[in-house]
């Protein structure tokens, strides 16, 4: 009997059927295009294509027919006359009901490809709010990394959410400023091709910061045409975009350029007097045996002014406005640069080999004020934080397919070197008092994975194990004598996931996985290896259906658990354990297309946030966000226009651990109208049509002001964007 059980099982997994076919989708200039339907109107049989457009369908002989379908592109019959064979699409108006839902775990990113393609993407801010349920926040004139919140999660900067493009790691450790700092804003929207998401802590090849979720971006590798654009709008704001085909009828490579400026003051009373330039290159090549291979060179910078975190009492009693300032002299300069290197290799008809490696250079400065003359009445409380670092790794993972099964096997490292993270006492932004934390950080990852997917039917079962293991090297220079600091930690971190599609209509999911709550190297030193890495246990059920032709549906119950949130204040350089908590809600996602052109979107998320040690009354998780919504209607290729109306609803939340203070709620809707002729598109965009005030970024903090006897613990807030408009013009050519 348990012969016979083997046999069974290494058949299932194993074994081939005749009559494989394999072939590769591609749009009109060559990009594959993923997640096409393929159906054999002979035998029935159907397949999906990946991410590199191609698929295998069984039950296929030369002379059958195929019918594809994708999302973007016209339905097209294809008559098979070889074993090998690409299909070329013709674009086309969109329809939800060429959507169809893949077997595969991040079946949800059909979600992020249906908004872009119906609400493309108009500034960096805007690439974040792509993934379904994710908040950002911007408190520093423009040039900070936003603040986000995600499931329960005020994830500052990216504590708890991983973030990467074209497999370059945005999230910074051990950072100046805060653990996970993840500064997107060297990616210009316009070369954004696809967004991959994942939320909780299922995905094997996602480790370090993947504990709320992950977010991925790939850059396209080709452009249509070229493209220059100029954007102009209040508060002396200017936006310049060009993209530029440098290997325009070449059929196996391609390459091209972009850069991207913008300037602005903003709405505040102390302008903030902010600059940021892009420079972006792509250069891809696909060889004969269709290897890939791509090179990625880009560099940004940015300077700013801010007005800072502003308290409320001080609006109320009128002595400044909304957009007025205590300390106008905050502000700072950041830069980064990037080289990535990525090749894709098949090995024979069933094995690929994907591989990137990478090196940035990155610098930070930044000075903040948020308690004004609570530490030093006499100089104010103003801060540095400043650091240097280099970053190189990288990542590669082989994928071997089998007729009902897939394994995959993935391995890579990074290091951070990090030189001279300061933190010290400043005024007026150039005279240092103090230097109150400076030191070296060297932090070191290396990890590997293994990913089985096994098909039985209409179920696939995916488990997976995920090995870390991390140096943490911390060199304190205010020490007397040189003493470095170092700790090394492994974790080991399973998943398991069930996935059920009971036809390309409906799926059930229920995934389950093991993670860990990343921390800075200088909590690890502190904590003498203890608890450093704290375990992260969550759990998905959910369902993605189609209940007609033209609606997708997505929801989702959830909980997730962690040990502990060891957290390092870089504001003023100490550690704070915050416990065990315990976060669960539930997400619900509706797309409909109500005509050819007309689209409407939903997002509703809800979460039950607790500390669980701590007594009733005193456990709510500050800034921990318990119901949000976003969603709008969008209008595409319609007699040339396109646009639509979006709005983004956060309900007031707790803003310490009693709720003694609230961080108040806000709703703010955009509205955006483009018309397109051959060469020209005009644009217009507003921001808060309605003129809301509603504060974009709150924390309860403890002030003094220079004349108060006394502090006064109460919500400091960044302002919300008042109506805001801008005007647009692009040529392509």
């Amino acid at each position: 009997m348990k012969k016979s059980f083997l046999f069974v099982v290494f058949l299932l997994t194993f074994s081939s059927n005749a009559q494989v076919m394999k072939g590769i989708i591609k749009d009109s200039i060559g990009n594959p295009v993923e997640n096409a339907y393929i159906i054999n109107l002979q035998s029935q049989s159907h397949a999906h294509s990946n991410e590199y457009g191609s698929f295998s369908i069984e039950k296929t002989k030369v002379g059958d027919i195929l019918k594809v379908a994708a999302f973007g592109f016209k339905k097209t019959e294809h008559t098979v006359t070889a074993d090998d064979f690409v299909i070329a699409l013709e674009a086309d108006v969109f329809r939800l009901s060429q959507v169809s839902i893949n077997s595969k775990m991040n079946a949800m990113n059909v979600v992020s490809k249906i908004d872009l393609q119906t609400t493309p993407v108009n500034s960096s801010q805007e690439i974040l709010r792509k993934v379904p349920g994710l908040f950002i926040g911007q408190h520093a004139g423009g040039g900070k990394a936003e603040q986000l919140f995600l499931r329960g999660f005020d994830i500052d900067h990216g504590t708890d959410i991983a973030i990467a493009v074209d497999g370059i790691p945005v999230n910074m450790p051990s950072h100046a400023h805060g653990q996970g700092y993840a500064d997107l804003h060297f990616v210009i929207p316009e070369t954004v091709e696809k967004i991959d998401f994942g939320k909780g802590t299922y995905y094997a090849n996602k480790g370090d910061f993947a504990t709320a979720g992950y977010v991925a971006f790939q850059t396209k590798e080709k452009i249509d045409k070229s493209a220059i654009s100029f954007e102009a709008g209040q508060f002396n704001t200017l936006r310049t975009v060009a993209l530029v085909n440098l290997l325009e009828k070449n059929k196996n490579e391609s390459a091209f350029l972009a850069t991207e400026y913008i300037m602005t003051d903003g709405p505040f009373d102390s302008p903030q007097h902010f600059s940021r330039i892009n420079l972006f290159g792509k250069y891809t090549n696909v060889f004969s045996d269709l290897s890939k291979l791509s090179v990625l060179v880009s560099r940004f910078s940015s300077v700013w002014d801010a007005s800072g975190q502003i308290p409320q009492r001080l609006v109320d009693s009128g002595v400044i406005s909304r957009f007025g300032a205590v300390d106008n002299t905050e502000g700072g300069n950041t830069a980064r640069t990037n080289i990535n290197v990525a090749l894709t290799k098949p090995i024979n008809e069933t094995t690929v080999i994907k591989t990137n490696t990478y090196y940035s250079n990155y610098q930070f400065e930044l000075y903040s004020d948020f308690t004004f003359f609570l530490e030093d009445p006499v100089n104010g409380d103003q801060i540095r934080q400043k650091e240097s670092r280099d970053l190189f790794g990288f990542n590669s993972e082989l994928t071997k397919k089998y007729t009902k099964s897939t394994l995959q096997f993935g391995l890579g490292f990074r290091k951070d070197a990090t030189k001279n993270t300061e933190l010290s006492h400043t005024v007026g932004r150039y005279t240092t008092l103090e230097t109150l934390k400076l030191g070296d950080i060297d932090e070191t990852n290396v990890f590997s994975y293994a990913n089985w997917e096994l098909e039985f039917g209409k179920l696939k079962i995916n488990p997976a194990l995920r090995f870390d293991l991390f140096k943490f090297q911390y060199q304190d220079k205010l020490l007397a004598n040189y003493k470095p600091q170092s700790e090394d930690k492994m974790k080991l971190s399973p998943k398991l996931n069930f996935i059920y599609s009971e036809n390309n209509n409906l799926q059930f999911y229920w995934k389950s996985g093991f993670g860990f709550h990343s921390n800075d190297t200088r909590v690890v030193v502190a904590q003498t290896g203890k608890d450093i890495l704290p375990t992260a246990i969550g759990s998905d059920l959910g369902t993605i259906f189609k209940p007609t032709s033209n609606l997708f549906v997505n929801a989702a119950l959830w909980y997730l658990y962690l040990k502990q949130e060891f957290v390092y204040v870089g504001d003023a350089g100490i550690v704070e354990p915050s416990g065990k908590t315990k976060r669960m809600g539930f997400d619900l996602g509706l797309r409909y297309q109500l005509t050819d052109w007309l689209f409407v979107d939903t997002d509703v998320n809800y979460t039950y946030a607790r500390s669980i040690d701590a007594p009733k009354g005193q456990d709510y998780i500050p800034l921990a966000p318990d119901f949000t919504s976003t969603g709008g209607l969008s209008v595409t290729k319609f007699k040339g226009f396109s646009g639509g109306i979006r709005y983004r609803y956060l309900k007031s939340r707790p803003a310490n651990e009693d709720n003694s203070i609230v961080a108040k709620g806000y709703a703010v809707s955009d509205l955006n109208v483009n018309y397109e002729t051959n060469h020209f598109v005009f644009g217009i965009a507003i921001d808060n049509i309605f003129n809301t005030k509603w504060n974009e970024t709150q924390f309860a903090t403890e002030s003094r002001l220079k004349n108060e006897p006394t502090s006064v613990e109460e919500i400091h807030f960044t302002p919300g964007t008042p109506f805001y408009l801008k005007g647009k013009i692009t040529y392509k050519f």
